[in-house]
């Protein structure tokens, strides 16, 4: 519900950035609104994310914590088979969360963006099935179903190929840097009764997993692998599944039976891995949050913690220049540079890690988590804490307590 003699504030995406940021916005005594392009709130799932302690420690702040935690994943094993290895290696990924960090919770990016959205859905006005077609630089908003309407300020938390960001700023290809590979997650039934455990192949230039949602009752594949520009097959998904087939036929005998189900999965999502780089994120009343503005790359940079954070800084930063955009959104992205600077670079040296590039990269990977977890809990810590850097950069954000501004 709006707010009498309020700043009025539209956001664009009902992901997790915008729920946050809505949230905390209205806890400040801002209006806000939250349009969304899906028609409904998505349930298919999604691929798990990870959160880290600063994110966690701002979702603890609004009251959601152990929502989150009930929902958790809970993997706590992992089997890497090397490709041309006869035996697989095995790992106790219970012990290396803990020793990558002293918060960590892993949750199916749809039940992270319900809990926030249940959290907000009394004091936000939602409008799902529509889509912002134009901003007017006094705040004018046109959309595609609804009338025209005036907002104080307008924030694109819609995700990386943002709609606010395209309108405002220009072409997506201006600011994306892809780190050559892409991300491809399908659910399909559990038929092994995964339960705890990840299951991953590791080849040159290619890691193919699998994880069962014990909540859920089915399982989750995810590929990652280095192949040609987005530009050839952005929303083709014959091609994207040809690609697929390319790169991964004949790894190993499970990845072909996870292939075959390609044609049966209930949800399907592929995208490359790219990095969002842009000199500034605000323009007059407009500003970008989370993966919109600063994208660290999916799968490899801790995107999702990234953009709680981000909201928590923008919302307050807001709240403590009285609404005055015009100084509170060069303070956010002050607060935000380091913090995205890191996240960067970290995600790159993730994405070697992950799609190793050479055979030795793929035996560090399998015998360095085997390694760690065999470890007492000291060594593996600082042996992990060297060779991870995302887990390590999104622990050390510092923010502002900004629960008590505005």
């Amino acid at each position: 519900m709006e707010r009498a003699n309020a700043m009025r504030i539209l956001l664009s995406g009902a992901g997790v950035a915008g729920p946050v940021l809505g949230y905390w916005l209205t806890r400040h005594g801002f209006s806000v609104t939250i349009v969304e392009r899906a028609s409904t709130p998505r349930r298919t799932g999604g691929h798990a994310v990870d959160l880290f302690r600063p994110a966690l420690e701002i979702s603890e702040r609004m009251g959601l914590l152990r929502r989150i935690e009930e929902r958790a994943v809970g993997t706590r094993r992992m089997t890497v088979h090397q490709e041309g290895a006869r035996r697989p290696v095995r790992a106790n990924l219970s012990k290396i969360f803990r020793a990558t960090t002293d918060r960590h919770v892993e949750i199916m990016r749809d039940d992270l963006t319900e809990v926030y959205r249940d959290a907000t859905r009394d004091d936000i006005a939602y409008v799902f099935g529509d889509s912002i077609t134009a901003i007017a630089p006094d705040g004018e908003v046109s959309f595609e179903s609804a009338a025209p309407r005036r907002f104080d300020l307008v924030i694109g938390a819609d995700g990386l190929h943002s709609n606010v960001r395209s309108l405002v700023f220009g072409d997506e290809s201006r600011f994306s840097t892809p780190l050559g590979a892409h991300l491809a997650v399908l659910t399909l039934p559990n038929t092994r009764g995964l339960d705890g455990e990840l299951l991953m192949h590791v080849g040159v230039g290619r890691t193919a997993g699998i994880y069962g949602v014990r909540h859920m009752g089915d399982a989750r594949v995810l590929f990652l692998f280095r192949g040609a520009p987005e530009s050839e097959h952005p929303r083709d998904v014959p091609r994207q599944k040809e690609l697929l087939h390319a790169a991964f036929t004949g790894m190993h005998p499970d990845v072909d039976r996870w292939l075959d189900g390609l044609d049966q999965t209930t949800a399907f999502y592929f995208d490359s891995i790219a990095q969002l780089r842009m000199e500034t994120w605000s323009r007059g009343r407009v500003t970008l949050v989370g993966d919109a503005g600063y994208s660290p790359g999916p799968a490899v940079g801790g995107s999702t913690s990234l953009a709680i954070v981000g909201a928590y800084v923008l919302a307050g930063e807001l709240a403590r220049a009285g609404g005055d955009h015009e100084q509170a959104f060069p303070a956010y992205e002050r607060a935000m540079a380091e913090h995205v600077r890191a996240a960067h670079a970290a995600a790159l040296g993730a994405a070697r890690t992950l799609i190793p590039t050479s055979r030795m990269g793929v035996r560090g990977l399998a015998q360095g988590a085997r390694l760690i977890s065999a470890l007492p809990p000291g060594p593996a810590r600082a042996l992990l804490r060297l060779a991870s850097g995302t887990a390590r950069v999104h622990d050390s954000m510092a923010v502002d307590d900004y629960a008590q501004t505005g």
